[in-house]
């Protein structure tokens, strides 16, 4: 018989009635009933149930154990009366009744609850990790997680992929976040970059000859912590693929994700064919390039109406002749709506910064008016052609924001998220997917002026390379694309530029001369001159994945071992100092800031 147990903690029920037995675990609860002790006994697998009269010499010992104290328990398999069956446990309908135990882990007192999942302060829950980790929630968590990528690692394979490793020492590289540094001992004054993707080493992969490439790859990046984004590292589905188009990596990770979301979630997926929407389309009709496709609510741009004569709204006039912009939402059948639900909503915006959002309701007696605070401020003419654009109709309500692009863009995504939240138009029992498609190649920095890469440098741009207008660096579009689910972005990813001329070409616009590529991208330079096939690939987040498959909106609750919003490791006290010899050794020296 093995030393521990016989059984895990999830595994007995009626069948096994009358069975000596040897389970262990940790105390996850007691209840005292004075000639009864129970005692919910935990591990990895789940509960058992056990039982101890007051007539045991054991009673009075276990009694006295603090919970999470790890325990090996002997005794015999008892059936449960009908009255007292748990349906909710796998175990629920029977009991061990404890004929001896032995303690095999001491606990001390807790500094906080493991037999509850209520909320707790994050710095004690990252701190005492180790028990927050017990905890039922955050452990179902982690090992949805691990079988994640077990399922993500089976249907590669099934899909032709090779995993391979690259390397996590590299250099370091001028787009993107910062680098995390660490210095070199043998090369004295340089120093290496932990890696923030393995982007020119998976384009390395397939310039070696190696068709179909992934890895659940490590990634680090040195930058401000999110619900969604840890700072320091994360890890992603990174892959990579030889003499493709966009269409066919599409093809490869919308099977990957319809398996994937149907193995592990009873939520239903919108459409198993992902929509494409262009990056234009998605900024003009969201106001983002991760929308949430369950929110049927659309955005319409209206800023012509306000250089019509009968429309007498000066203050979005006059906005709109200095350059800004119009934009609407229209709520459907809200005419009832009470005036408290459009003032909250205003209210509401306001608080996030913006002017605010008029509003009105459309209403017809003999002629079309407008019922609301700028209603009178619009003809009938108006009223109809703004019907006619945003596909209003009678006791539909209308939400107008006015502001420079980028600012309208901003608070209209804000507020077609609250109100689909506010009518209860979100189904939250599906995944909708979508890809964005068509980004700009470059950008212009809004405090530089400068223009710089919008996505990766090291994308492909459309349209026959003999005839792209450089001289309009702007209008050029890449086969760059995201995908999102439910208004998160899972990952980015394009067409690779597999062509050193057209590279140079590209990054000088952005302000790299070749000396300056030559010097950062030496190794993808010199790959590329050496016979590279055309390729492309992208990097879902596993981390965002099992976010939205274990339902939580913060990315510390599907993380082993998070740091906390400034990049520190309460548990192992990381980072920290190190001594005098080991930066000697290092050839570093401290210069500390005067406080």
């Amino acid at each position: 018989m093995h030393k521990y147990r016989t059984h895990t903690c999830n595994e007995l029920n009626i069948k096994n009635k009358n069975e000596k037995i040897i389970l262990s675990g940790w105390i996850n609860k007691k209840r005292d009933h004075g000639n009864l002790l129970f005692i919910d006994l935990r591990d990895n697998y789940g509960l058992t149930q056990c039982v101890i009269d007051n007539s045991s010499k054991f009673f009075k010992e276990l009694e006295k154990l603090q919970l999470e104290t790890v325990i090996k328990i002997e005794g015999t398999v008892v059936e449960r009366t009908k009255e007292t069956i748990n349906t909710e446990l796998d175990t629920g309908e029977v009991e061990v009744k404890i004929l001896s135990f032995e303690t095999l882990g001491q606990c001390k007192e807790l500094p906080m609850p493991v037999f509850s999942d209520q909320e707790y302060a994050e710095d004690i829950r990252l701190k005492y990790r180790f028990l927050d980790l017990r905890r039922k929630k955050i452990h179902e968590n982690i090992i949805l997680r691990s079988k994640v990528i077990a399922f993500i690692r089976s249907e590669m394979t099934k899909l032709g992929f090779l995993e391979y490793q690259t390397p996590i020492l590299t250099s370091s590289s001028p787009e993107g976040a910062r680098d995390f540094l660490v210095p070199s001992r043998l090369n004295p004054g340089n120093f290496y970059a932990l890696p923030q993707a393995p982007q020119q080493f998976k384009q390395l992969i397939m310039i070696a000859g190696f068709d179909k490439y992934f890895q659940i790859a490590p990634c680090f990046r040195d930058e401000d912590a999110r619900a969604d984004r840890s700072p320091g590292e994360f890890y992603q589905l990174d892959l990579e693929m030889s003499f493709v188009e966009q269409e066919d990596i599409f093809n490869v990770v919308e099977k990957l994700m319809v398996n994937l979301f149907k193995k592990f979630s009873n939520k239903k997926i919108k459409s198993e064919k992902f929509v494409k929407i262009s990056y234009e389309d998605s900024m003009l009709n969201y106001g983002t390039d991760k929308p949430d496709l369950r929110n049927p609510l659309i955005i319409s741009d209206l800023t012509k109406i306000f250089s019509r004569d009968d429309v007498t709204f000066e203050i979005f006039k006059k906005l709109v002749k200095s350059g800004s912009q119009v934009r609407a939402i229209v709520t459907k059948n809200t005419k009832d709506k009470p005036r408290s639900f459009f003032d909250s909503i205003d209210k509401w915006a306001k608080e996030e910064g913006a002017s605010g959002l008029a509003y009105f309701t459309f209403e017809k007696n003999e002629t079309i008016s407008a019922k609301g605070p700028v209603g009178k401020l619009f003809s009938e003419e108006s009223l109809k052609e703004i019907m006619k654009i945003t596909s209003a109709e009678i006791g539909d309500s209308i939400f107008l924001a006015c502001g420079k692009k980028d600012d309208v863009e901003k608070i209209t995504a804000l507020a077609r998220d609250k109100i689909g939240q506010e009518l209860k138009l979100i189904n939250k029992d599906e995944f909708a997917f979508c890809w964005i498609v068509d980004y700009p190649m470059f950008e212009k920095d809004l405090i530089t002026k400068k223009i710089k890469f919008s996505h990766n440098p090291f994308s492909m741009p459309q349209g026959n390379i003999k005839n792209i207008d450089f001289n309009n660096p702007l209008k050029i579009k890449a086969f760059q694309y995201d995908i999102v689910c439910n208004g998160v972005e899972l990952s980015s990813g394009a067409i690779r530029n597999h062509i050193p001329d057209l590279m140079y070409k590209l990054f000088s616009i952005a302000g790299y001369d070749k000396k300056h590529v030559n010097e950062k991208f030496s190794g993808m330079i010199n790959a590329l001159s050496y016979g590279a096939p055309p390729h492309g690939g992208i990097a879902p987040g596993i981390d965002r994945i099992v976010m939205l498959l274990a339902n939580e909106k913060n990315i510390r609750e599907v993380t082993m071992f998070p740091m906390n919003q400034n990049a520190q490791d309460l548990m192992m006290k990381a980072p920290s100092e190190v001594d005098e010899d080991q930066l000697k050794e290092l050839n570093l020296k401290i210069n500390k800031k005067n406080s």
